[in-house]
């Protein structure tokens, strides 16, 4: 988004186009923050489930 687009929406709405972007700006943070999270446990499911693979005993 450029400037002079953002410059307008502000002058044309006010803070509330302000507070719009600001609260999608966080959404996305927390966004990213859960992904990394999930992508972690997820890494570390996979080698819980290697380790006891190797560990079981094979029929």
């Amino acid at each position: 988004m450029t400037s002079d687009l953002f410059i307008k929406i502000l002058g044309e709405q006010g803070p509330w186009a302000l507070l719009v972007f600001y609260l999608l700006y966080r959404d996305l943070q927390k966004d990213q923050v859960t992904r990394d999270v999930v992508n972690k446990n997820s890494q570390v499911l996979v080698e819980l489930t290697t380790l006891i693979r190797e560990r079981l005993p094979r029929s």
